[in-house]
């Protein structure tokens, strides 16, 4: 049985990991499309799968042995002592832009999550997984006609996204009280460049860009503490606390003027001090029994010696100004499941999810944060035998709520596939 299970699992690692590298090089496609994504390394992903993605993304006090949790390393424990977990994710996402009487819009399709779960020995499990980190995507052209009639155009484009690799281990104390520890190996490709063209040949054009290479590992560590109210109630507090680490990699700057000048410059990112901001979280939930979940989750991230405000590919913003800052987040979700084992009603053994999220940037424009809000719907509908199914969400959200500032109203569609299995089962026969 366990040399079917590894090649399974060969079979699912093979084709789903591909796109994951794929994606990671800056191919001029987009993961991710926004305009906010010029600012640093681009905008930050949510995090969590699509059961995660339907609460608001709450989870970091959540403990649920049917889904596997990736925003709490502690909650790995959460689990039938033989089960073998699996997720995997795709998230399309169609996106409005206005700007004044300017609109604009958008479609991507991009891969979230590929993760597997397991037990290790007496109460303690793993889990390893890819997940993305960030994603920068945007175009921006604009065009003129001087008062001799020469048409100059500018355009800035960016792509491409830093992603991990993690592997989780966690281990419950007392029954009660779940430690967990998360190493990451932080990677990926940044491209960004601006065209400046004109329409008589007599003028030079120019094209400029920067290329980042980031590279680091980082840590993070989680806890779970579930305290029973009834048989069937309870109530759990969870915290995260992921370290602050700085990036390594090279960043290349060239500068191109017709044909008539030619810059390059190759730094090491190392050299520049740049760091990733550490992220506190915190979370509250109430469970009872299998039915119902409700969880407040609330992270904050302090980005302020980043180091980004002096780097210019990571500052490539035109006139305005740009700072680095502390980010934060809080998030409300809940879950309701109306009959898990009904053998009449399919309807009443679907999950069904509601929740909401207001998100503050990690950096302000001309001292003000691009804030983001949404609403988030979920089911999971069962399949086949044991806790397999597939997680369907619907993510309604704007970005950019301050006056003056681009207007980026989204939807977005995650589907995530959930695998349940046993593992080591030996077949008694009489």
């Amino acid at each position: 049985m366990l040399r079917r299970w590894k090649n399974r699992l060969l079979a699912l690692l093979v084709p789903l990991l591909v796109p994951f590298v794929a994606s990671a090089q800056t191919d001029g496609t987009y993961s991710g499309y926004s305009p906010y994504s010029v600012y640093g390394i681009g905008q930050l992903h949510p995090g969590g799968t699509a059961w995660n993605r339907g609460m608001g993304g709450v989870g970091i006090a959540a403990r649920n042995r049917r889904f596997v949790n990736i925003t709490n390393p502690a909650s790995v424990t959460a689990r039938d002592s033989l089960s073998f977990m699996t997720d995997f994710g795709v998230t399309p996402r169609f996106s409005l832009f206005t700007d004044g009487s300017k609109r604009s819009v958008n479609t991507t399709v991009n891969i979230e999550d590929f993760v597997i779960s397991f037990p290790l020995w007496n109460k303690t499990a793993m889990m390893v997984g890819i997940t993305p980190l960030s994603d920068v995507g945007y175009k921006i052209v604009s065009s003129n006609i001087d008062l001799y009639t020469i048409q100059n155009t500018f355009e800035s484009a960016g792509n491409g996204g830093i992603y991990q690799v993690f592997a989780a281990f966690g281990g419950t104390l007392w029954n009660r009280l779940s430690l967990g520890v998360q190493g990451m190996y932080i990677f990926g490709n940044i491209n960004k460049s601006a065209t400046q063209s004109y329409s008589d040949e007599t003028y030079r054009n120019y094209h400029s860009g920067d290329s980042l290479q980031v590279n680091n590992l980082a840590v993070k560590f989680g806890l779970q503490y579930e305290q029973p109210l009834t048989t069937t109630s309870f109530l759990t507090l969870g915290a995260t606390y992921k370290l602050s680490t700085g990036m390594l990699g090279h960043h290349i700057h060239y500068l191109e003027e017709g044909s008539y000048y030619r810059e390059r410059e190759e730094t090491q990112l190392s050299s520049a001090g740049l760091r990733m901001g550490d992220e506190l979280g915190l979370g509250l939930s109430y469970r009872r029994s299998d039915i119902f979940m409700v969880e407040a989750d609330y992270t904050r991230s302090d980005w302020r010696r980043s180091g980004f405000d002096a780097v210019p590919g990571l500052l490539n913003v035109g006139e305005k100004t740009f700072a680095s800052s502390a980010a934060q987040s809080f998030r409300l979700g809940a879950e309701w499941t109306p009959n898990r084992n009904d053998i009449r009603y399919f309807l009443k053994r679907c999950t069904y999810r509601l929740g909401a999220y207001y998100d503050q940037s990690y950096y302000t424009v001309d001292g003000k944060h691009v804030d983001a809000v949404g609403l988030t719907l979920g089911m999971t509908l069962p399949v086949f035998r044991y806790y397999n199914g597939i997680s369907v969400g619907l993510e309604l959200g704007q970005r950019g709520l301050a006056p003056g500032q681009i207007k980026e109203r989204f939807i977005g569609v995650n589907i995530g596939f959930n695998l349940f299995d046993i593992w080591f089962q030996k077949p008694m026969y009489d």
